[in-house]
């Protein structure tokens, strides 16, 4: 049997850009049919989501789904909660990190696995502001070495 097939949709590189990216999970997530057609075009954006733990459970808060131009009556509020799946002893976990370490679990990518469409949530602590410059330092020294080694060849 060999391993699903992973096709990435969305990423959400501000999430890189202001936090601190400490560990990664995978979760499934609660959709409707619609929903799930607009996503496997591509039409989802990660930009300003976040997650939060409500009643227990981990909700997706302020993704962006585009509705369904196909579909009528059952395309959903863009901008709707959803359910993330994920088992109790991980949502515990992840809310006594947040609670008591000031972690946020923020949406890094979303993406099919197989038939199925998967969030991958990071536990993230944010960055300050001297941390932000001090990365796009390293990213355009980073830059300016592979240039100038382009360069000599």
């Amino acid at each position: 049997m060999k391993p699903p097939s992973i096709k990435g949709i969305a990423n959400n590189k501000k999430a890189y850009h202001d936090y601190f990216v400490e560990e990664k999970i995978e979760a499934g997530i609660s959709l409707v049919g619609t929903e799930v057609k607009s996503i496997r075009m591509g039409r989802v954006n990660l930009k300003d989501s976040y997650c939060s733990i409500k009643n227990g459970e981990m909700i997706l808060m302020g993704a962006h789904v585009s509705p369904y131009e196909k579909g009528n009556i059952f395309n959903k509020d863009p901008l709707r909660e959803r359910k993330l799946l994920l088992h109790r002893k991980e949502i515990d976990r992840l809310f006594g990190k947040v609670k008591q370490d000031g972690y946020s679990i923020i949406p890094l990518q979303m993406y099919l696995k197989g038939p199925y469409v998967k969030v991958e949530i990071g536990l993230c602590k944010g960055k300050k502001l001297y941390d932000k410059r001090e990365d796009d330092a390293k990213k355009a020294a980073k830059r300016d070495m592979e240039r100038s080694m382009k360069i000599e060849r």
